[in-house]
């Protein structure tokens, strides 16, 4: 690995591990985590690697952040919390799959989509593959991790029933699973954080292009 590309594996890692400090931390009566507000920006690292190192380096540096991903989780699978007069995993084993599973692919489809818009307008690439990218995240994860349509076996099932449970859609809508009103406030922030990281986009991309040339 180039040492040029250390920051952008640094970056990653302190994405992916900071996220999954956070998410524990809940906002909005747990309709959100802070986890949500900082996860989104690993499609900024990959996107500013894929600018100016090219999809290669770039796809280093999400496996990179794969791998720091699965430690997070093996981590968190052996911390055990206490609630409700009983004892569960911090990470149980299907949100553990859901955010392994969405992180790679969804990572390694916001690189091809760049890669496919990488010769159009400046904001074009990003934007596009950040909104593709983070769909398929949002999609992938929460439909592994909590859908009913999906069966990890009793114990793990019974680890996320919580969310399957009918709750109001985004608090005042009809009754849907709990799940989908997550999913979908989820995305929301994704979608906001896409556009506000145009700006770092632009100004990281110009830095590091003056420093290369």
């Amino acid at each position: 690995m180039n040492r040029t590309h250390l920051p952008g594996i640094l970056a990653m890692a302190a994405i992916v591990v900071a996220s999954n400090v956070l998410v524990q931390f809940l906002l909005l009566d747990g309709l959100l985590t802070w986890g949500a507000f900082t996860y989104p920006f690993a499609f900024l690292v990959t996107d500013v690697m894929n600018r100016v190192y090219g999809p290669g380096p770039a796809r280093k540096v999400v496996f990179a952040g794969f791998v720091t991903g699965i430690v997070c989780s093996l981590i968190g699978s052996q911390i055990m919390l206490q609630g409700d007069g009983y004892e569960y995993a911090a990470v149980p084993l299907r949100i553990a799959v859901g955010s392994g599973t969405a992180f790679l692919i969804a990572q390694l489809t916001d690189v091809a989509v760049f890669n496919r818009f990488r010769g159009g307008r400046w904001w074009r690439a990003p934007l596009v593959s950040t909104l593709v990218g983070s769909a398929l995240d949002t999609a992938l994860f929460f439909t592994i991790a909590f859908s009913a349509m999906l069966s990890f076996g009793e114990n793990a099932d019974a680890a996320i029933s919580w969310a399957q449970g009918p709750a109001p859609f985004m608090t005042v809508g009809a009754e849907a699973p709990l799940w989908v009103t997550l999913a979908v406030a989820d995305w929301l922030v994704k979608l906001a954080v896409a556009l506000i990281a145009l700006v770092p986009f632009r100004i990281i991309v110009g830095s590091l292009t003056a420093r290369t040339t």
